[in-house]
């Protein structure tokens, strides 16, 4: 078992608060020493109260999804073999709503496109990777919204 932290820090700053009226920014700091400024996203909360060149929950949640399905992916086609010169992903996270009526992220989609050196993977050695790399990531075995992956390769 290992333990992963972060600091988030908030405070007033002199705005109103009870009205409604308050600033959402605030920081989150990791061990290594960045420090990331934070929002709540302006779709849900408009500006000025939010920040809108901040990281907000929703696309942090979609970012650290993606990056642990390609830190696996990249482990798997080093494992394979495979060259792996390139890695992008467009991930997005989409705000719904459950049955109940409560807000949820419903859906992340994972669009990785990988660019390799030397031989390729076939596409059904690349859907396989991506499946593997699905199935081993820590984050994505611990939520319940639906996950789609799809890949491309350049």
């Amino acid at each position: 078992m290992s333990i992963h932290s972060a600091r988030i820090h908030w405070q007033r700053d002199g705005f109103r608060f009870t009205d409604n009226q308050y600033s959402r920014a605030h920081t989150w700091a990791f061990d290594g020493g960045v420090v990331i400024q934070g929002s709540s996203s302006p779709l849900v909360v408009p500006a000025p109260m939010s920040n809108a060149s901040a990281v907000d929950p929703e696309e942090a949640f979609a970012a650290s999804l993606s990056s642990c399905h390609m830190l696996w992916f990249l482990d798997l086609a080093r494992s394979a073999g495979f060259v792996v010169e390139r890695y992008d992903d467009d991930a997005s996270a989409t705000l719904g709503s459950l049955p109940d009526g409560r807000k949820a992220i419903t859906l992340v989609a994972l669009n990785p496109s990988v660019k390799f050196s030397g031989p390729a993977p076939t596409p059904e050695v690349l859907k396989k990777l991506h499946d593997d790399a699905h199935h081993k990531c820590f984050l994505a075995n611990a939520v319940s919204c639906e996950m789609t992956v799809t890949p491309t390769q350049r």
